[in-house]
């Protein structure tokens, strides 16, 4: 990977976590962590959370990114 290839890149997911950042500021993303399939267990004093939808859709969303990105560079 040459120096500008790098360049571009290092500015694409610069912007990326700017939206990203600014998303979550809006409350545009208070729907990430609370789908259905989200694993919720409180008793007591103790709570336990598994976000097994929430990562099973980070990861197929990450995957088609990278899929995509790999094609351009």
């Amino acid at each position: 990977m040459d120096s500008r290839s790098l360049g571009i890149l290092l500015v694409v997911v610069g912007g990326a976590v700017v939206v990203i950042g600014l998303l979550a500021m809006n409350g545009a993303l208070g729907w990430f962590g609370r789908l259905p399939g989200d694993v919720r267990w409180a008793s007591g004093n103790t709570r336990v959370y598994f976000p097994i939808v929430t990562m099973l859709v980070l990861s197929v969303v990450l995957s088609l990114l990278l899929a995509i990105a790999r094609r351009f560079f």
